[in-house]
């Protein structure tokens, strides 16, 4: 059989602009933390710990929200739509979070930007793999990740150079009535503008999903876009494996009865459990906490700021090297490595705030976290989210595990004070060393491997009798 030769620029081209999501969705969920310490000053909440956590999580709310809608709109309209659309919720978030003077709307600001999130979130990784080859899929789906990870460095870096005249010996009145206090923490939100208006404007050029067309009977505007991605007969190919599936599920509509289906349910429950799992492992705590994190460990908030750009470098450098892994060492092994590799770390963590270590080897095991879980957890995660649910209800099915996802994740945001007033930092930590054991006991017992294989094939296995 003659070997199919990829239109692998073009490939390049749908997944780098869907992958935009991405993007925008690493850069809204960092930005805060580096404005952090300027708008709580400017909206007079640095006492207030019941609005500073707020403040923190309640674009999760949105996230929430996105999630549940996503899986609807993926269905009725395709992804391509819905992606235009968070294209929009992330400018006007951007935009609006930067102007305002009064914190209920900028909570309003960050509740829009986190149903941009949502969307992308499920839907940028679901189209990625529903245009990409079995052969490469992982590589392209981790393009997700590796934007993702990049818009979070992105955000770190215009944090630091934007806040960059703060002065560790400042008080909070001087930085409060200094550019920084009054205009620096506008600009780090408004510099999301430009790529949220350029995914907007470069959406309208990728086509609709293959997958989708097929669901919704267009099979002449699937294979023109599977032809220019494989070929004639590539695209007949994956055609005919399409239809077999979605022949075999019945009617295109979907019930709630698919779902409780005993060859579908114990796959839902995996990808329920995964997208729970890669949150509360507790890594984006790092993330989201990075002030109280290192000023725990001696940094001050100009190191402090230094160090989060560290570890998002230390972020994009491991995720490329997830992408040169995932089609080779497979989607089981990278996430079995990350479960209990963290584990480890957390647990050196922990005895290292237990015994009240200061400086460059805490730095230095939070370093080592972020490398692990940016080379295993974090984009893995959503590959096999990407690929474990059968064609008719993938929508739905990954809007569920995202909303999963967005719940565990506003938990984990909202519970780390509380577990950090209540156990210590180092308590804390071994709280999620000990989640990490247990996710790697349900992923060696649970997760099947899928690297290599097709969506139809992989839903053929999955939901054959066993």
């Amino acid at each position: 059989m003659e070997k199919t030769k990829f239109n692998f620029s073009y490939l390049l081209f749908l997944a780098l602009v869907s992958a935009m999501g991405g993007f925008l969705f690493g850069y809204d969920w960092v930005v805060i933390g580096g404005a952090k310490p300027f708008y709580e000053l400017y909206f007079n909440i640095s006492e207030l710990p019941t609005l500073q956590g707020w403040a923190m999580s309640s674009a999760l709310i949105g996230c929430i929200f996105g999630a549940v809608i996503s899986g609807f709109v993926a269905d009725k309209f395709g992804r391509k739509l819905p992606l235009i659309l968070s294209a929009a919720l992330f400018a006007l978030s951007a935009f609006g979070t930067g102007y305002v003077d009064h914190f209920t709307p900028f909570i309003v600001y960050r509740l829009i930007g986190g149903l941009g999130i949502g969307l992308a979130s499920t839907l940028s990784p679901m189209y990625i793999a529903e245009i990409a080859p079995a052969k490469y899929r992982g590589q392209f789906v981790a393009i997700n990740q590796l934007t993702l990870v990049i818009g979070i460095l992105v955000a770190q870096v215009a944090n630091f150079f934007i806040a960059d005249a703060v002065l560790d010996s400042s008080t909070p009145s001087m930085i409060l009535n200094s550019w920084n206090g009054q205009m620096g923490w506008r600009w780090m939100f408004w510099a999301e503008l430009i790529p949220a208006i350029l995914f907007f404007a470069l959406m309208f050029l990728v086509p609709k999903s293959p997958r989708f067309l097929m669901k919704i009977e267009n099979k002449t505007a699937a294979e023109t876009v599977l032809s220019k991605i494989g070929g004639k007969a590539y695209a007949l190919n994956e055609l005919d494996n399409i239809k077999k599936t979605l022949q075999e599920k019945g009617s295109a509509k979907i019930a709630f009865a698919d779902f409780k289906n005993p060859k579908v349910k114990p796959i839902l429950i995996i990808g329920i459990v995964l997208a729970i799992f890669q949150q509360w492992c507790g890594i984006n705590i790092i993330f989201n906490y990075a002030d109280e994190i290192f000023t725990a460990a001696g940094y001050s908030v100009g190191d402090m700021l230094f160090n989060i750009v560290i570890t998002g470098s230390v972020n994009l450098i491991f995720t490329l090297v997830a992408m040169r892994t995932v089609d080779s060492w497979g989607r089981r092994k990278l996430m079995l490595f990350g479960s209990v590799g963290l584990a480890v770390v957390y647990a050196l963590l922990g005895g290292a705030y237990y015994m009240q270590f200061t400086g460059w080897p805490v730095l230095l095991l939070v370093i080592i976290a972020i490398a692990i879980y940016s080379m295993s957890l974090a984009p893995i995660t959503w590959v096999v989210l990407s690929e474990i649910f059968p064609n008719k209800i993938r929508g739905i099915a990954m809007s569920i595990a995202t909303f999963s996802l967005w719940i565990a994740s506003f938990i984990l945001t909202f519970t780390f004070p509380i577990l950090n007033d209540a156990l210590g930092a180092f308590g804390t930590f071994w709280v999620y060393s000990f989640i990490c054991v247990l996710g790697f006991v349900f992923i060696k017992n649970k997760l099947p491997e899928t690297k290599g294989k097709s969506l139809e094939d992989i839903e053929l296995e999955l939901t054959k009798d066993k």
